[in-house]
Order: structure tokens, then sequence, then C-alpha cells
């Protein structure tokens, strides 16, 4: 048993920022199942929402982060991370975190700030069109330098130990982890007081998906399977703009493109935005996302198309690097010819529930990030609001966690006793489950939904669960079984919190029932029974 003050799982911006701050109180072990800059947080590429310019406020952008959650947001919170939001922005440039500047007419230099849709200003603050990227450098090479915290890389969480798992009376309560070390196959066993989960989202869940290959929802089923509530999983965001390309995998064309001026078209140059929404291509994520497949099934076209030909070259290849790099190396002249893109399952808007402190329902768990639901983003989020909020709750998160904290109880843990199981013998079977799940998913619970098909998905997931669960109960666990377990769990949470919601709200839009309704405007909490 290895015994740390803190345990922080996922290595993107909310762990690592959480983990810096709390190394200054006591040893920190960060567990992350790739290389510790291998996270959803690197794969960002907009920027982060704050208020810096004196044309913006913070009334605007609660107002504009309200407007986007339909109805659903905590105002509390909303308050609170933006008011919060600078502060922790200053705490990441001292870092070493350097944004784009621009210079100013009367001299010197000001932040340059993008605009995306549902923002009433330009508040995104970026570097280039790779900001997740230089986030995650910033805060890995910050994390090297400090003595107190262990990073255990290629090492997978497989399940919370808790009190009540190892028979105690009293109050349920976390106290260790399970992980499996990928390279040796070995289960080691981590104690803890104060466990964090930052494993960012569940992308992977979809067959066509922004997100790395990580994104399998890891946090969210390692939480329910602890005991801790889950929230409003029916919100899944899709991104409208995912390149359209058969050797591109997962690449985003960020929403910084149109709001630039990039405007979507069909196949003939026609620009169809204006019929659903005043805001035309500026408009909230799920109304465009929305607008992307309806024009997709009326036509039966395969994609859509951004067109940025109004910017000249220079400015494209300034303001969007990777986005032109990328476009070029598969033959898209994107200063010539508009881009293909299709929606793609983006982000998860619930997640494990907390408080305005980032505490889960099960003491000494917390969540931030991601994988959190604080009640910031309601039933839609706000463009570039996740990375501010992931800033705002690892601090928050850290004040609490040692803040007249006691020193850990002397409880010995047990180690992982893997029985008589035998080495996976057929991986095809676990890969086709994996397939099926993703395409379930996309085909049955995707952009728009029905009550028939969500009840088919989940008549499916139940199976896909037994099957799964004897996977695992029989074969040594690796990372892919772990992955699949963790996704069928993810799949079934998102279903079963779909059904439950018999109204269209935010990015949860169902043909049954077509409108909002008030009695739903509520959250949806799930917890194993």
């Amino acid at each position: 048993m290895e015994k740390f003050d803190h345990i922080v799982i996922g290595s993107g911006i909310a762990g690592l920022t959480y983990a810096l701050k709390a190394a200054q109180s006591g040893t920190v072990a960060v567990v992350t199942k790739r290389a510790k800059a291998v996270s959803n947080t690197a794969w960002a590429q907009g920027g982060v929402a704050c208020v810096t310019s004196p044309e913006d406020s913070y009334e605007l952008h609660i107002k504009d982060t309200l407007e986007a959650g339909a109805g659903l947001c905590r105002e509390d919170i909303v308050e609170l991370v933006v008011h919060e939001g600078p502060e922790r922005i200053r705490e990441l440039i001292g870092l070493g975190m350097s944004f784009d500047l621009r210079e100013k007419p009367d001299g010197g230099t000001e932040l340059d700030l993008g605009r995306e849709g549902g923002h009433s200003k330009r508040r995104i603050l970026h570097a280039h069109d790779f900001t997740g990227l230089e986030i995650e450098k910033t805060l890995v090479a910050a994390v090297e330098k400090h003595p107190s915290i262990t990073v255990f890389e290629d090492h997978m969480g497989v399940d919370l130990i808790t009190t009540g798992k190892l028979g105690y009376a009293t109050e349920d309560r976390a106290v260790g982890l399970y992980v499996l070390d990928e390279k040796s196959g070995e289960v080691r066993t981590l104690r803890s007081d104060r466990i964090v989960l930052a494993t960012g989202g569940c992308g992977k869940v979809y067959l066509y998906t922004t997100n790395p290959d990580i994104a399998s929802g890891d946090g969210v089923a390692m939480a329910w399977r602890a005991g801790a509530a889950v929230s409003n999983m029916e919100f899944v965001q899709f991104h409208p703009t995912c390149l359209f390309h058969p050797e591109a995998k997962s690449f985003l064309i960020s929403e910084a493109v149109r709001g630039e001026g990039g405007v979507l078209v069909d196949a003939r140059g026609r620009p169809f935005m204006q019929r659903y929404h005043a805001l035309k291509d500026l408009a909230p994520r799920d109304i465009v996302a929305r607008a992307i497949d309806a024009e997709m099934k009326r036509t039966g076209a395969k994609c859509v198309f951004l067109d940025i030909t109004s910017k000249p070259r220079e400015f494209l290849e300034k303001r969007f690097p990777k986005i032109y790099e990328t476009c070029a190396s598969l033959g898209i002249d994107i200063a010539k010819q508009p881009i293909p893109v299709v929606p793609a399952a983006h982000y998860q808007c619930g997640g494990v529930k907390t408080n305005e402190h980032g505490e889960t329902t099960l003491r000494g768990l917390f969540a931030i990030g991601e994988v959190a639901c604080t009640g910031l983003h309601g039933a839609n989020r706000l463009a570039s609001n996740s990375l501010l909020e992931a800033l705002v709750f690892a601090h928050r998160a850290f004040l609490k966690a040692t803040k007249n904290h006691r020193t850990s109880e002397d409880i010995q843990l047990p180690e992982w006793r893997p029985g008589s199981v035998t080495d996976v013998d057929e991986l095809v079977v676990i890969y086709h489950n994996w397939d099926e799940i993703r395409r379930l998913m996309w085909d049955y619970v995707g952009i728009v939904r029905t009550d028939k098909r969500l009840q088919r998905a989940a008549a499916r997931l139940r199976n896909l669960q037994k099957e799964v669960q004897e996977f695992y109960w029989n074969f040594k666990v690796t990372t892919d079984l772990l992955e699949l377990r963790n996704l069928v769990t993810v799949a079934a949470l998102i279903v079963d919190c779909a059904l439950s919601r018999k109204e269209s709200r935010g990015l949860h839009y169902t043909l049954d029932h077509p409108e909002p309704d008030e009695r739903f405007l509520r959250d949806t909490v799930v917890r194993r029974v």
C-alpha cells in the first residue's frame, strides 16, 4: 500500500492545477493512463472564456452562460466561476502560459480576444488554435519540477476503495484506489483521504467524436460504482464542426473559425443558418449541430461545409495554423475552398454531482473538470467555459480539501485479489462490444432522439452490461477491458437520464417531446441502488 496526502486521477488542466496547489501542503499522486501530457485539455483548440476587456463585463458573461444553459444552470455557480476566473487566469500566466497578444492602436499590446457562438463579446483568450496544448505544456513543466508530486504514467484507475466496501459501520467515504500498472499488469493499492477525479469526459462512447481515445468516461463510471450521485448525463454536447475526411480522425474545426467570419454552407455554397437562428452561424452549439443534422438529412448529404475564404491567407495561417496545416496536408486549401464538416460528440455537460467546492456526495471524493457536474453548464455548455471551470474548481477543491484537515487515519487497505482469472482469450470480443456500444449510441442516442430509440438502446445495453461484467470477473484486468466496462456503464447512464427527461431542453432534443416542460426544470440525478 502506497500512501499519499492527495490522489489525483487525470492529468489535464483540472488535475494538474489541483496537484500543483496541493503539493504545497503534502504529497500528491497523479494517476494518468497514458503519458502525463495526454489529456482532453491538450486537444482544446478554441481557448478560455474570461472577462478581461473593459468592453466586456461579468454581467454579460453570466447572462450568456445562463442563456446557453437553457434554465438548468445554477446561477450562484455561474457567478462565482465568472468572478473568480480572472484571478485563476493570472495564476496560469504566472506559471508561464502565453496567450496571443495584438498591437493596440495607440501603441503597446493587449490580449487578442476571440469570439465564439453564444458570446455577446470577444472574451476568448487563446494561443493560436492550440490553446489547450499550450496550457498542458505549461502545467506539465511546472509539475515536473515539483518534488512532492509523483506521476504514475500508464496507470489506470480500476475502482475506488470506500469504507463501505471494507465493512466499516461509519459513514461511507473514499479512502483509496486500485490502479492498474498497464506495463506490468499488476494492480497497485493507493491510500488517501482526499481523492480527486479529474478524468475528463466520455466522447468515445459515441462513434464520431472530437475527443482523444482516452475519453472513455472512467471517472463517472468509478464514482457511480462507488455510490456517488451522477447528474444530467443526457446533456452531451455535439460539436457542430468536426473535419469530414477519411484520413482525419476526430479533428476539430474550432468554433473560433465561425467567430472570425466562417459561414456554414451546403454543397452548392448556399448559407443555411439564417433559417434556424437569428444569430446565424454564431448561434449556440446545440442549435448549430441540430441545423447541420437537419440539412444533412434533408439533402442526403454526408457533410456540410464551413467557408472561411472571405479571409486572406495570411490571416488564416496566423490565426489558425494547426487547422490550416492539417487541412493543407489533406489537400484542402481553406483560403480557397470550404472545409467539409459534420457534428461529433464533444463534451459531457453532466457528470459526477458536486457542490461549490467540488465535493461529491461521497465524503473524501472530489470531482473537477469535465467529469464533474457543477451546475455551471446546465443543459448546454457555453463555448470555452470549460477550461475556466476547471481552473476555478481545482482551486476551490484544493482550499476545501486542505482546510482543517486532520491527519489521515491509519487504515490498512487490502491488496488487490485477482482470484483464478485468466488472460483474455479473445480480444476480438472486447473490440466488437466496444464498436457495438459506440454505433448504438450514435444511432439511437445522438443529436435527435425518440422514446423508441432510447428504449431499444436501454434494452441492448442491459445485455451488454451483463456480458462485460462476465468478462471483468473471468479475465485479468487490462486497459481495454476496464475502458469497455466504463464505456458500457456511462452509455447506460446517458440513456437512463435521457429516458427520464420527457421534454426537449438544451442538448437533449427528442421528437416525442419537442418543447421544454417546466415540470422537468430540474437536474436528473441517479445513484447506484
